[in-house]
């Protein structure tokens, strides 16, 4: 594989601003008891903190072009908003709108696509790729199915790119929520990032706008780019599993002493350090590969080898949390089952540890450079 420069994996002054704008913003507005009541059907919170995010502080344009409305910022600053995000367990759809489907529309290069784009650079517009949140980015699109099942970001979208065929290429229509568009939510396993199966039917497919004549490319953009930023979203949830864990165990006393001081408990401790300072260097290799280097295969490469070992030590470090904290981690109101529900949730998103395990074996034996990914 051709040998490039190293991505800088240092927060830029801009990303460190912005990550403390975003912390400071969710620890007013995001409290757990509110976030909890996601899984009893309360969404209450979702519509305000998404537009204090997503408007007030700009983050539903941050990957759109200044020209189009947006900040023309890299996936270097969605990547740090997402780690914040997931600290908080922040039920928006930053992710499957901000970062998936912004990303779909800005390599479409058409002029409906310019135009949702900057809908979506405001913040009042949302939209969701309509695939299963399963789908991987080196993955097969479904397409044909009048409905797709397990959609991310749809109950918050305001439009669907729908991936629909013509003749043999993938083309991509933008299908607005209404009429002719059933979106059924589905209890999940993480209801802060509740799914929905969505079904639209022939009518409001044949008469929505194509934003994508050959949409192939863009829709594999847009899944690896959200696949990239998720494995940073999972070092966010993973980094405050363990500080709340180091916390916990400053306090907790047994035997007349500070649990974190034993022996056995303070190995635990650095083998989930290194797990989120790797996961760490892994995210913002795929991430800084992606804004830095312009080469299919070696994007490739690094968003399933970030994919990978982020999903897997994520679930590895909530789970710990859980057993570090003993009994007060399995009540409701601790936010342990949260992180450990999204870092479980999103294990399956965006494709399998397994799966990106074997795109990086399959990648391994094809001739680089100038190879493309079929």
């Amino acid at each position: 594989m051709t040998t490039h420069a190293v991505p800088d994996l240092l927060d830029s002054e801009v990303v460190t601003d912005l990550r403390a704008a975003v912390r400071d913003l969710l620890a007013d507005r995001c409290p757990v008891g509110a976030v909890t009541a996601c899984y009893d059907g309360d969404r209450a919170l979702v519509a305000p903190l998404w537009r204090a995010l997503g408007v007030d502080l700009g983050l539903a344009g941050l990957l759109v072009d200044e020209a189009r409305g947006g900040h023309g910022a890299s996936l270097r600053e969605a990547a740090a908003v997402a780690e914040e995000l997931a600290a908080a367990v922040a039920p928006v759809p930053f992710v499957t709108s901000a970062v998936v489907a912004t990303t779909v529309l800005a390599h479409a290069g058409t002029p409906e696509a310019d135009r949702l784009l900057a809908d979506l650079a405001g913040g009042q517009v949302t939209a969701s790729l309509v695939v299963p949140w399963t789908t991987a980015p080196e993955g097969r699109v479904p397409v044909g199915a009048t409905t797709v099942r397990s959609v991310a970001g749809a109950l918050e979208a305001h439009v669907l790119l729908v991936p629909t065929r013509s003749g043999s290429a993938l083309e991509l229509r933008a299908v607005p929520v209404g009429d002719g568009v059933g979106v059924e939510p589905v209890v999940s396993l993480d209801m802060t990032r509740q799914l929905a199966d969505v079904t639209v039917d022939a009518t409001a497919l044949a008469s929505a706008p194509v934003v994508a004549t050959d949409a192939a490319d863009a829709v594999r953009a847009g899944l690896r780019a959200g696949a990239a930023v998720l494995a940073a979203e999972q070092v966010g949830a993973a980094r405050r599993c363990l500080v709340d864990t180091v916390a916990y165990l400053q306090q907790r006393r047994q035997f007349g002493r500070v649990v974190g001081g034993f022996q056995a408990l303070k190995h635990r401790l650095a083998d989930l350090y290194v797990d989120v300072e790797s996961m760490g260097a892994a995210a913002a290799f795929a991430v800084g590969t992606l804004v830095d280097v312009d080469d299919d295969l070696e994007q490739a490469l690094v968003t399933a080898v970030a994919a990978a070992s982020c999903s897997d030590a994520a679930v590895r470090v909530a789970e710990e949390m859980v057993q570090l904290h003993a009994g007060i981690a399995m009540t409701w109101e601790h936010p342990a089952h949260l992180l450990l529900k999204r870092a479980k949730s999103d294990q399956l998103a965006l494709g399998s540890p397994e799966h990106h395990r074997a795109v990086v074996a399959r990648l391994a034996d094809l001739d680089p450079p100038g190879t493309r990914l079929e």
